[in-house]
């Protein structure tokens, strides 16, 4: 094991050991357009996390741990069943706590045929020496940038220098992979986009993090503006968390992202039903 992972074990939050744990694997078709497409996204939900949100929308795996530990050559199996059922690619859901033993799993999946585009998708914070390691086994990154303020990175994830540590992480992402490049049908086959879930009561920090990114990222960045929040979890206590976004935040975040001038990339409706599109995760059996 990598002496990286072996700090981010000791010092962070995430629960993980150094056996790979999983908690779904399935054909996800709930992603942007370009990642999920008719086919959907080959995705495998791994179980713990490096933040530990209070709104988590997946937080009996990513809070609570639930899921069952595999080996790498079982994860490698995995990777090539996915692209049996013709997927666009392979969707990694917060792999940071196992970058390490999914290098190696990828590379034996990558001898017995696996040829599909691999998605690291995480939270953003990352270690910049893991994402080294990455390079060249990794196609497309899906990183979120949650936080603007420090402030609300501490109190609503538990983590220190957020967004310090995930921008400098979206530029080594972007340095790797380059420009967004799209097969004919349009999906995504290289590049990076950048999520950013707006919560409520708090469009200032919206505000601020896509205003970070046209001033400071390549112009064709892809971006992804979510308003699928819900209150879950923790959130459900918080008097500023406790409620979907409004009709009339969700406007002002619309217009803003068009003030900007930001073309590139999507901004999801504002939904009635948003939980049903959380996975479940009592179906799974490996």
């Amino acid at each position: 094991m990598s002496e990286q992972i072996e700090k981010q074990e000791i010092n962070g939050y995430c629960g993980s050991t150094d056996k790979i744990k999983i908690a779904l694997a399935s054909v996800h078709y709930f992603e942007e357009p370009c990642i999920s497409g008719k086919n959907g996204s080959g995705t495998i939900f791994f179980s713990n996390c490096n933040l530990n949100c209070i709104y988590c929308q997946n937080y009996e795996i990513s809070q609570l741990g639930k899921g069952k530990e595999i080996t790498v050559e079982k994860l490698a199996q995995i990777f090539i069943e996915q692209q049996e059922k013709v997927v666009n690619n392979i969707n990694l859901v917060t792999p940071s706590s196992y970058a390490y033993q999914i290098i190696q799993a990828l590379k034996i999946a990558k001898v017995n045929g696996l040829k599909i585009p691999v998605i690291y998708n995480t939270n953003g914070y990352e270690n910049i020496e893991t994402l080294k390691q990455l390079e060249g086994y990794i196609d497309i990154y899906l990183p979120d940038l949650k936080y603007y303020s420090n402030e609300l990175a501490q109190k609503y994830s538990k983590v220190n220098n957020y967004f310090e540590v995930t921008t400098k992480a979206i530029q080594e992402m972007i340095k790797q992979v380059g420009n967004p490049v799209f097969n004919e049908e349009g999906i995504l086959q290289k590049g990076v986009i950048i999520r950013h879930l707006v919560l409520p009561n708090h469009l200032q920090n919206s505000k601020h993090i896509l205003k970070w990114i046209k001033e400071n990222l390549p112009e064709n960045t892809l971006v992804s503006v979510m308003a699928q929040y819900f209150p879950t979890y923790r959130a459900k206590e918080n008097q500023f968390l406790n409620r979907k976004l409004t009709k009339k935040e969700y406007k002002e975040i619309e217009n803003y992202l068009y003030t900007l001038n930001l073309e590139n990339g999507y901004i999801q409706e504002l939904g009635e039903h948003e939980e049903e599109y959380v996975p479940n995760f009592n179906d799974f059996s490996v």
